[in-house]
């Protein structure tokens, strides 16, 4: 068996402004003031990405303070999944490119996302994309503040499925972002990196990747680049 651990924003899709509203309008709420600081995911976990937001606007991040703020973040979010649908797409080739994947004998597909598992599950339903991947395989940014550690959980979640112990020789991570090859490459596992997100091919090279891919749309490369 193998396993492909799929990043979702800007790997699978993108969503529009959607994120950062619900963002805006979840600080707003559990803070009383406007989200008004810089700050950007880049791959980093929603744990991460709350507890940065609350510091750059100067409130200490306490436990239960991230929490509360991270479960608006989740109900101001699917208000608006009418609105991801209408300004989000797939990216182009990611439907060919799981659907490729997921009839490759023993492959199986997940998720190793920032996205909370909530978060997570409401996108890939809003854009379609369930039908190939099982998250109950997956990782999640609510599974560790570091996306360094999400790989771990994966295999446990898998092995409680599947039955199958997989470790990083049998995993292969894609993502867009320099965090998503920082996490495959501390996993020991095969790293697919897309240049469809913040960081440039040659970045993302740079940083250890296995393979570069300009997009998803070659769906044959794809499956050269998993299989390796």
């Amino acid at each position: 068996m193998r396993l492909v651990l799929w990043d979702i924003d800007q790997t699978l899709i993108e969503v529009g402004g959607a994120t950062r509203q619900a963002y805006g309008a979840a600080f707003f709420r559990v803070a009383g003031r406007p989200l008004d600081q810089p700050w950007a995911f880049n791959g980093r976990t929603e744990l991460a990405a709350a507890t940065d937001v609350l510091r750059a606007h100067g409130i200490e991040a306490s436990p239960g303070y991230v929490d509360a703020f991270i479960a608006l973040v989740v109900e101001e979010l699917h208000s608006r999944a009418d609105q991801m649908r209408r300004e989000g797409r797939v990216l182009p080739g990611a439907d060919a490119a799981l659907r490729a994947c997921h009839g490759v004998a023993g492959l199986k597909q997940s998720v190793l996302t920032g996205n909370l598992y909530p978060l997570a599950a409401l996108k890939v339903s809003v854009f379609g994309l369930g039908e190939h991947l099982d998250l109950r395989l997956g990782a999640f940014g609510g599974d560790a503040f570091e996306r360094t550690d999400l790989p771990a959980h994966a295999w446990r979640r898998a092995e409680r499925v599947l039955g199958h112990r997989f470790r990083g020789a049998d995993t292969v991570i894609i993502g867009d972002t320099l965090l998503d090859v920082a996490a495959g490459r501390a996993a020991g596992a095969r790293v697919v990196a897309v240049a469809t997100g913040p960081a440039p091919a040659d970045d993302l090279r740079a940083a250890g990747a296995d393979a570069v891919l300009p997009d998803l749309t070659d769906t044959q490369a794809v499956l050269n680049a998993v299989a390796g």
